[in-house]
């Protein structure tokens, strides 16, 4: 069972728009890394499948990190290891963690 997520949206950092005009650019494969905010924070996510009918990822939850860089076992109600669902238009690419 997925754990339902209302992901952030990426603004300016939406994968999806970065590489909209880059037809050489590919779903995710099994095993990558993909990033998406929920919350504020940066979630990073292994990717076991992806369906193209509705260009969405599902993977574990492998990392919950803060602005700060800080990485975290649980943010809200999502949890490192929860199972989640990754739609294209949410992946978010990763921006350095502000320096204090």
């Amino acid at each position: 069972m997925h754990q339902h997520v209302e992901w952030d949206a990426p603004g300016s950092a939406s994968v999806s728009e970065y590489f909209k005009n880059d037809p050489d650019h590919h779903a995710p494969d099994p095993g990558d890394i993909i990033s998406a905010r929920y919350q504020g924070a940066m979630v990073r996510v292994k990717v076991e499948a992806y369906r193209e009918d509705d260009a969405v990822s599902i993977g574990e939850v492998a990392a919950i990190i803060d602005a700060n860089g800080g990485r975290h076992q649980r943010h809200e109600k999502l949890e490192v290891g929860n199972m989640v669902r990754v739609p294209d238009d949410k992946r978010a690419m990763e921006t350095s963690p502000k320096e204090g």
